[in-house]
């Protein structure tokens, strides 16, 4: 394979695995939100990431969940690389590039930073929140496709992978809803319902307005939190048309360019 054809595979696969990892909070993958300023490869094969949250005093313990997600997203590539992180603009960004810088793991880092958060906990309340919203979005879907309670809640998953819907949310979110089911559940069987509780409970049809508007609650708070999200970042960074070819944000307070964004599909 030529070296450009291998090249550009290998970004291909940095940003897809990249693209993998979610806000915690917002079930949104970082690279959507912006988070990702920079991601390149050096001549050696080895792989910079520059990565900046919306505001200065965004919550270490959401900083480090991302960041130890975009860890094992790299410790996945291909091809092995060696990699540096860099955190810009955050109030702990000091001490956790220099722990990175000394090879600290981000759990050794943020040990002191996180005080006496349980990060074990906090991760699986997101997990749950994510949860709900994947599967409100399926549910709604179902139910405009014409088919009853009924026949939604006593849907297999051979049957929920066969569903199809017209581009939206309830497409979008098929694919992770089914992901975050068997994670939930990885010892889930073909003839097991594929809409359940968090806890694993069957949702009786006469319960199922009930429910959905107990996730749409969910997703209510996670949108409101995103569109605040963005509001902040679009607050403290302006957007250049393009910059060698590529969208690109500059900090209004320090007024730099930095490196190249994510590259457009």
């Amino acid at each position: 394979m030529a070296t450009a054809s291998v090249s550009g595979y290998r970004e291909n696969e940095l940003w897809r695995r990249l693209g993998e990892v979610n806000d915690p909070e917002l079930d949104e993958p970082i690279t959507e939100m912006g988070f990702v300023e920079r991601a390149a490869m050096t001549n050696d094969g080895s792989v910079e990431i520059d990565f900046r949250l919306p505001t200065y005093w965004c919550s270490p313990n959401f900083a480090f969940l991302m960041l130890d997600g975009v860890r094992k997203a790299l410790d996945q590539l291909s091809w092995s690389p060696a990699y540096r992180v860099k955190l810009h603009d955050h109030m702990f960004a000091e001490e956790v590039n220099r722990g990175m810088a000394a090879g600290k793991t981000f759990s050794d880092i943020f040990a002191e930073l996180a005080e006496d958060q349980d990060l074990g906990a906090l991760r699986e309340t997101f997990r749950m929140k994510a949860f709900k919203r994947r599967q409100e979005a399926v549910l709604r879907g179902l139910r405009q496709h014409g088919l009853t309670d009924l026949e939604i809640l006593g849907m297999e998953l051979p049957a929920y992978d066969v569903a199809r819907f017209e581009p939206g949310e309830a497409a979008k979110q098929k694919p992770r809803y089914r992901a975050a089911l068997l994670e939930r559940f990885p010892d889930r069987r073909a003839d097991d319902p594929a809409f359940v509780t968090w806890e694993g409970q069957r949702i009786p049809p006469g319960a199922l307005e009930a429910h959905l508007a107990e996730l749409r609650g969910v997703r209510v708070n996670m949108e409101f939190n995103g569109a605040l999200c963005r509001g902040l970042k679009q607050t403290r960074y302006k957007e250049l048309d393009v910059v060698d070819g590529e969208p690109t944000l500059v900090d209004f307070i320090m007024d730099r360019v930095p490196a190249r964004a994510a590259p457009t599909a």
